[in-house]
């Protein structure tokens, strides 16, 4: 999503404006060194994003080449950090959770080794019908 500045000239005054090939020519090369980023160009020159990115496509040398330039904000870098961060500790606390599990079903497989009884549930057998009793008085 672009984002959209707030300009001091008027929408009039920066169509007039005309920056040089030799301009933008630097301008490209600084970002693709990470000297400066696309918010700042914006920010300094009163320039639209889109514009630069019409003179990253003009003239970046990847482009030359067939190589992709990534441009990723700062903002970008630190959420993926910490999604990365959220997937460790989740996947710490699937593996705790793994373990108690595991010795859960050992102490429940020792203690019917031990009483001689079947604490586990048996899923294939149709459940336990009561008495017959609906309540009804049937007199």
């Amino acid at each position: 999503m672009a984002r959209r500045y707030q300009f001091t000239m008027s929408e009039s005054q920066r169509r007039k404006r005309f920056f040089s090939e030799e301009f933008k020519r630097r301008k490209v090369e600084e970002l693709e060194q990470k000297l400066v980023k696309i918010s700042e160009i914006c920010r300094e020159y009163e320039v639209s994003d889109t514009a630069v990115y019409e003179w990253i496509n003009k003239y970046s040398r990847m482009k030359q080449k067939k190589e992709r330039m990534v441009l990723e904000s700062d903002s970008d870098t630190r959420k993926l950090h910490a999604m990365k961060e959220r997937i460790k500790e989740l996947e710490r606390i699937i593996g705790r959770k793994q373990l108690l599990i595991d010795f859960q079903s050992k102490v429940i497989e020792l203690a019917e080794e031990e009483y001689k009884i079947d604490i586990k549930k048996k899923f294939g057998e149709a459940p336990y019908s009561g008495t017959g009793i609906t309540g009804k008085n049937t007199e």
